[in-house]
């Protein structure tokens, strides 16, 4: 059983959901990565999803996007992230890490050296937005051979046929895209959640994430009650934005800790 396997069945004998924020590693300064993983951590993350920068984020709205180019222009590369990813082991922290990027980054290393270096890093999954599960079978081999979860995306619209694509190559969970746009989006659908939700589980036989669109307590609460996990990024972002260097992980802690107590009082109800 994986890492993030064992937390999602942790979270499960103990009745919680898992709290899984988003950063982009290198936003805003490579030096800021590792104490921000570590505000996460304080502020009850579960498992982190650390974005790896790249040029052309085409499922992130502005606010993602502006991190990767903050990131890519301090000089981050996958190599660096990989690297952070060492550093944050180093301090004994087992918290699991899932890489969340693109395709490009991975077919310029070649799909074997990265799941390699993923791993000896201490990264537990890997999450590709622009590989389709039906198109990367020997990818997600590859990293499950290294001992990586390779996560996939679902959307309100997949179809039946991806999810029985996903639940051939996926392992670890599903990250559910709330709504059909991009990250930071507001338009977030509880109802179409809802349904959903049960019929995803049912077909693919994993945990259930969900993320596009929530930005505050109350919609984590919501979410909290219907599945798995939620998951959080650009709002983050944002409060990463608006503060000093200085301040910025503080305020991620402050800010993630009101999540996660929405979250756990949701499941109290």
């Amino acid at each position: 059983m994986s890492t993030i396997q064992q937390t999602f069945k942790r979270l499960a004998n103990e009745g919680r959901k898992a709290l899984i924020p988003f950063i982009t590693a290198g936003d805003p300064a490579p030096e800021m990565t590792l104490p921000l993983m570590q505000a996460l951590v304080a502020g009850g993350a579960d498992i982190i999803e650390l974005g790896v920068p790249f040029s052309d984020p085409m499922a992130d709205g502005p606010t993602i996007q502006r991190a990767s180019e903050r990131a890519l222009a301090a000089g981050m590369s996958t190599r660096k992230v990989l690297d952070i990813v060492r550093a944050f082991r180093a301090t004994g922290d087992a918290t699991p890490i899932v890489l969340m990027g693109y395709a490009n980054p991975i077919e310029a290393m070649g799909a074997e050296a990265f799941a390699r270096a993923a791993a000896d890093a201490g990264v537990d999954g890997v999450l590709v937005v622009d590989y389709p599960p039906e198109e990367c079978i020997a990818f997600a081999q590859t990293c499950r051979a290294a001992g990586l979860d390779p996560v996939f995306l679902l959307a309100p619209t997949s179809t039946e046929q991806r999810f029985a694509d996903v639940a051939a190559v996926g392992s670890g969970y599903i990250y559910y895209v709330s709504l059909k746009g991009v990250t930071g989006s507001a338009s977030l659908d509880l109802d179409e959640v809802a349904r959903r939700i049960p019929v995803i589980r049912e077909k693919v036989g994993m945990p259930v994430g969900v993320g596009f669109g929530i930005r505050d307590a109350a919609t984590a609460a919501s979410i909290a009650t219907l599945a798995d996990a939620v998951v959080i990024g650009s709002r983050i972002i944002e409060e990463i934005e608006q503060s000093s260097r200085e301040e910025a992980p503080a305020k991620v802690t402050t800010f993630l800790r009101s999540i996660r107590t929405a979250i756990d009082n949701a499941g109290e109800r």
